[in-house]
């Protein structure tokens, strides 16, 4: 994995702009701490940082290869799932290799296949390539959007990133939000708007999209999408093929020539992954993370029915890991607020991003990979709200519902200016709208559940385009800004293009959540793991936490240098933080986690953000 980035102008000779190339690809030294690269013509520049996970002599990067009189220059982060077949077919062709780097087979085939060589890949990337042949720079993310990239194109030049951090870091990109970008942090986040950057005059690509860029014209378009299609398997080949896709995927991720190791919460998606995992080394590496005297104060609820730790020691010892448990202070994640911040260079997921990157730190010591079971839940509709009634009729994004508790908080003159109802309704309607609805769905739809069918359809959607994109940003910021690799075998490709068109008849198998995972997953894990009621990402229980954030957000609200104070109902905020220790949690505003503690943490970001960014506001 690595940090990208690059500049493309036709005005200006980019050999005498050494120090800004070297100074964007700085800022992106954490995502690569192994080592960098520069390579600059007369109109392109591209940086790189490198964390070294396949081939350290072959891999290096920037990249340059020929065939012929048609030479090209890459830079990459990611990894290639389907390295070997590709490299088959290349030799097919009569390409050689000097190692055995995705780098190398990345960039041949590129020269074999040009853009369309996006298309055969299995894998999670974000590159650039510079084509001397025509003078085009072509940009790609994978399928779902897993690795990142940040555009920003000017009169006469294109700029690349891997983060934001590194985009600001050139001289004439200023950190202004406008009122639309000023809405998806106060209204949408910590999710955001495919697409959208924030900052003025920044975009992000979107997963499965690719970009060409010339002195003719800038070109971008989606190479893949999901696609409505009859599902025409019955129950058990829907069950064998799921399990044969799953296990596929694991096996793919597993590759590495540095340590490797899972994630393990103990719940059904780590489980299985850590099954797979544990055939193939022995013992196996395996974290999980907890917090001081969080047994002490656990409360079950609907969204957290019961603590991991058990589970965790009963998975561990079922498959004979070697098992770390990285135990965090309260102290630790209000202070690393700041640092999760930097991470992602906007207000995140509070603690629940503090944490991961605290976590990620201390797994580094051991492993550079890691596999993790994210986004399951979005693939098999494991979330509450495709069960909750609740849910399924708001008319608004099911994993934020409450938006009058952020309104509360916000000053009645900036409610009035950003129109924050409107604004959400626009974005959800918007979303809406690109639900595929061809005619093959016809095919899909569950006799006499027609409207029930349709709208598990949309949520599936919704939480695949909208809620999946802030826990993949969360978990690449986070554990990149450590320089750690973490792979998601759920996001493969195939596996969520297959499941997206099975009927959730299939998908709520005996009524539970992720019914259909866990008839795939039977003899792989033992039945009480295997059946076991669904429990998120751990957060902490400690009253020292709320009191931390509660005690920061006071000083803000009294500073009156603070940036954000202006922008907030402080009456409102004052008061809430006086009652907040006797309001009941279990309410969340954002997602599963994201509760009153969370909230106050939130916005103790959007002022840090705001501070330490300069941002200027053009509302």
């Amino acid at each position: 994995m690595c940090g990208i980035t690059g500049w493309v102008d036709w005005h200006r000779d980019l050999r005498n702009q050494q120090d800004v190339l070297r100074t964007m690809t700085a800022r992106l030294s954490a995502r690569g701490p192994d080592a960098g690269g520069y390579w600059l013509e007369e109109r392109v520049a591209f940086g790189h940082r490198r964390l070294i996970v396949i081939d350290a002599e072959g891999g290096r990067q920037p990249m340059r290869g020929a065939r012929g009189e048609h030479s090209c220059t890459l830079v990459y982060n990611g990894e290639i799932y389907n390295t070997e077949e590709l490299r088959q077919e290349l030799l097919l062709k009569g390409y050689t290799f000097s190692g055995h780097s995705d780098t190398e087979v990345l960039l041949k085939s590129y020269l074999a296949w040009g853009a369309e060589c996006v298309k055969r890949l299995n894998g999670i990337f974000a590159f650039a390539i510079w084509d001397n042949q025509g003078e085009t720079l072509f940009l790609a993310r994978d399928r779902l959007g897993v690795k990142p990239l940040f555009f920003s194109e000017r009169s006469g030049s294109l700029l690349f990133a891997s983060e934001l951090k590194a985009l600001l870091a050139h001289p004439e990109i200023e950190p202004i939000v406008d009122k639309d970008g000023l809405s998806e942090i106060l209204l949408v986040g910590p999710a955001r708007t495919p697409g959208n950057g924030i900052y003025k005059g920044i975009r992000e690509l979107k997963g499965g999209q690719a970009l060409l860029y010339s002195r003719q014209r800038t070109r971008i378009y989606s190479y893949w999408q999901l696609q409505a299609k009859a599902h025409l398997d019955d129950p058990a080949t829907t069950v064998s093929n799921v399990r044969e896709l799953f296990l596929d995927a694991v096996k793919r991720q597993l590759v590495s020539d540095v340590p490797i190791g899972t994630l393990l919460s103990g719940g059904l998606d780590s489980s299985a992954i850590t099954a797979v995992a544990s055939d193939l080394f022995s013992p196996l590496p395996t974290f999980s993370v907890d917090y001081v005297d969080n047994e002490k104060y656990f409360q079950p609820n609907d969204f957290q029915p019961n603590p991991d730790a058990p589970w965790i020691e009963r998975v561990s010892r079922h498959f004979g890991t070697e098992h770390r448990s990285v135990v965090l202070r309260s102290e630790d994640l209000a202070s690393s607020l700041t640092d999760s911040m930097r991470a992602r260079d906007l207000p995140g997921m509070a603690d629940i991003d503090s944490s991961l990157l605290l976590f990620a730190k201390a797994i580094k010591k051991d492993i550079t990979v890691g596999l993790s079971g994210e986004c399951a839940d979005e693939v098999f509709g494991g979330y509450p709200w495709f069960h909750r009634e609740e849910a399924l009729q708001a008319a608004t994004f099911p994993w934020a519902l409450r938006l009058e508790h952020r309104l509360a908080v916000l000053a009645p003159t900036l409610i009035q200016e950003l129109n924050g109802q409107e604004y959400l309704r626009h974005r959800y309607q918007e979303a809406l709208a690109e639900v595929p609805q061809e005619s093959e769905q016809k095919n899909l739809i569950a006799p006499g559940k027609p409207s029930m069918e349709k709208r598990l359809r949309e949520i599936s959607y919704l939480t695949l385009t909208r809620f999946m994109p802030t826990l993949l940003d969360r978990k690449d910021r986070m554990t990149m800004a450590s320089g750690l690799e973490v792979r998601v075998p759920f996001c493969d490709h195939r596996l969520v293009e297959y499941v997206w068109n099975i009927p959730w008849e299939l998908k709520n198998y005996q009524g539970r959540e992720k019914g259909l995972l866990r008839q795939a997953l039977a003899g792989i894990l033992p039945e009480d793991v295997l059946w076991r009621r669904k429990s998120p990402y751990p957060k902490t229980h400690n009253p020292v936490y709320l009191e931390k954030v509660r005690l920061w957000l006071s000083e803000i609200l009294v500073d009156s240098n603070s940036p954000l104070r202006p922008l907030l109902n402080v009456p409102a905020l004052k008061e809430l933080i006086k009652t907040s220790s006797s309001i009941p949690s279990g309410r969340p505003w954002f997602g599963q986690l994201m509760d009153l503690p969370q909230l106050f943490a939130y916005l103790i970001q959007t002022d840090l953000w705001l501070r330490e960014y300069r941002v200027s506001l053009s509302l």
